[in-house]
């Protein structure tokens, strides 16, 4: 596509859509929880469903981001929409728990990769010092995404089944691929690459019109056991798949050595161990009962020996995936540091609004996302408006500001009452909120886009996105720590049922509203952890992202 522009908007599009799929799944977990014959009392083994996703969105985006660099925007953008697409083929007709879980694992490998490969994109087409707008716009869809997901999931569970969510998720992302791609040349590895997809999709649903019939379902019976993939068809599969490798393989081999050769392959393993480590010690808690996984500890100890092993390998290797000097200034470290802190603090909004109101108000899930979404429908708007400012103020400034008003917002959430929802005045509190979360995000991004060399925009990216996402699961791990600490300080001074209501401590209203006073309390404690990270992340930002204006290259 020669459009520049045109480019941008498909790409900032495509954000927008995958952001939406990382919240969709919040309606639609039961269903899939059902759909691949797990109960409702199961939740602890679908979490593979949630932090499989996150896992292949986090641990993989710095080589992503460094490939964008080395390949380009372009190829990556396609690249990551088609591997979207196939991670949503896969969820869509997956049968049991493990397909479920690669499904959404390639999902975020490919969701994940959109953003670096955006962000750089902005930077290639905007000199330094007229970003600030355009970042705040696909920072604005991006945020987007976390209104649309939840709204989109209740649209399509209302009328048809959840699988077909993520065949929406599908059609998107081939269109937009085309559309990215622009003048497509047929090519035999296209047509072997599509028969493939479409044997899959054939292997994985195994409709019942072919697959009963005396005939055409002799392709569906399996070799052995009840396998779907263990079956002609299935075979089927794995050829046509290892076919379309070898022939993209011989296609590419000249541009994949040279690719391979700037590409610090080790590195990126070494480090997306590392997250991966992060990723798995906190994604697979319960936040409303425990900081993280009882594998947690050791996941933190593996993720501490590969990053050690990253960091000796980067300083031996000519080709390192993280350049030597790259982070040195003030406004590159500083940009992945005050990100790590939004995170921490941003997570309590995502997290325990719902919470909040489940507690005093009662009701579903459905209810508490509404009451969130007052929260995410500003985020957008500030990012809009804080990319409009960085022209006029400072970026530290503006960061300042922003998550200064979210600090302050955080602290009268401490101190709401049992029917503060009930009122106007926590609507205002919480569009403040998360106006304030989103006006920080524009400057941190122009700071940091303008502190670094043109030829690692996609990597930086990757990393300031990373730096978030890692602060979100340390930040709902130690908030919560926070929060059960009240809690449970608060319900041992709790008389006991048969002390508070001796006729009757079967039903003993007293006793109820005891621990939901402790919840309460609870929830309090978090927020206002959440506003000293949000006043942290402030401070930070004033300090190391510059007063003056942007920054130029």
């Amino acid at each position: 596509m020669s459009n520049p522009r045109t480019r941008l908007t498909l790409a900032s599009i495509a954000v927008a859509f995958a952001a939406a799929d990382t919240y969709v799944v919040v309606l639609a977990l039961p269903d899939m929880m059902a759909g691949v014959g797990l109960s409702a009392d199961e939740l602890q083994r679908a979490a593979p469903i949630i932090s499989g996703f996150l896992l292949g969105y986090i641990a993989v985006l710095p080589l992503i981001g460094r490939i964008a660099d080395v390949a380009g925007r372009t190829p990556v953008l396609v690249g990551a929409l088609l591997l979207f697409a196939v991670g949503s083929l896969i969820t869509a007709g997956a049968y049991d728990l493990p397909l479920v879980v690669t499904g959404r694992f390639l999902q975020g490998v490919g969701g994940g990769g959109l953003v670096p490969a955006t962000l750089a994109l902005v930077a290639d087409l905007w000199p330094a010092e007229r970003r600030g707008m355009p970042l705040g716009v696909v920072g604005a869809v991006q945020e987007l995404g976390s209104v649309l997901g939840p709204l989109l999931g209740a649209a399509v569970l209302a009328v048809a089944d959840w699988r077909y969510i993520f065949w929406l998720n599908l059609v998107v992302a081939v269109i937009l691929a085309l559309l990215l791609r622009g003048r497509w040349r047929p090519r035999i590895s296209g047509a072997v690459g599509l028969l493939a997809c479409v044997a899959l999709g054939l292997t994985l649903t195994a409709p019942d019109r072919l697959a009963s019939g005396v005939t055409l379902g002799l392709p569906f019976v399996p070799f052995t056991g009840t396998s779907r993939l263990l079956t002609p068809i299935g075979v089927v599969t794995l050829v046509l798949a290892l076919a379309w490798l070898g022939l993209v393989l011989a296609r590419t081999r000249g541009h994949l050595a040279g690719l391979l050769q700037r590409v610090d392959l080790v590195g990126a393993l070494l480090l997306a161990l590392a997250l991966a480590g992060v990723v798995l010690a906190f994604a697979t808690a319960d936040p409303e009962r425990e900081l993280m996984s009882p594998a947690g500890p050791w996941l933190l100890v593996a993720a501490a020996v590969f990053a050690v092993a990253f960091a000796l390998w980067q300083r031996r290797t000519p080709a390192a995936i993280v350049p030597r000097g790259l982070l040195g200034g003030r406004p590159a470290w500083g940009s992945l540091v005050v990100s790590f802190l939004i995170g921490c603090a941003l997570i309590a909004a995502l997290v325990d609004v719902p919470v909040f109101a489940r507690t005093t108000q009662g009701g579903g899930q459905l209810a508490a996302a509404l009451v969130l979404l007052r929260f995410l429908i500003a985020l957008p708007v500030g990012a809009v408006v804080g990319g409009w400012l960085t022209r006029r103020h400072g970026l530290g400034l503006i960061t300042g500001v922003g998550l200064g008003l979210s600090g302050a917002m955080f602290v009268v959430m401490a101190f709401w009452s049992r029917t503060a929802l009930d009122h106007w005045p926590a609507t205002v509190v919480l569009l403040v909120c998360g106006f304030g979360f989103g006006l920080a995000l524009s400057p941190l991004n122009t700071a940091l886009l303008g502190a670094t060399p043109s030829d690692s925009h996609g990597l930086v990216s990757a990393l300031v996105v990373v730096a978030r996402m890692v602060g979100m699961l340390v930040g709902v791990s130690a908030l919560t720590a926070i929060g059960l600490r009240r809690y449970y300080a608060i319900a041992d001074g709790i008389k006991s049922p048969n002390e508070l209501c001796p006729t009757s401590p079967g039903d003993c209203r007293p006793y109820v509203d005891a621990l939901r006073d402790a919840a309460v309390s609870q929830v309090h404690a978090i927020f206002a952890g959440a506003a000293m990270c949000a006043f942290l992340a402030a401070i930070l930002g004033v300090l190391l992202l510059g007063r003056r204006g942007p920054i130029h290259t």
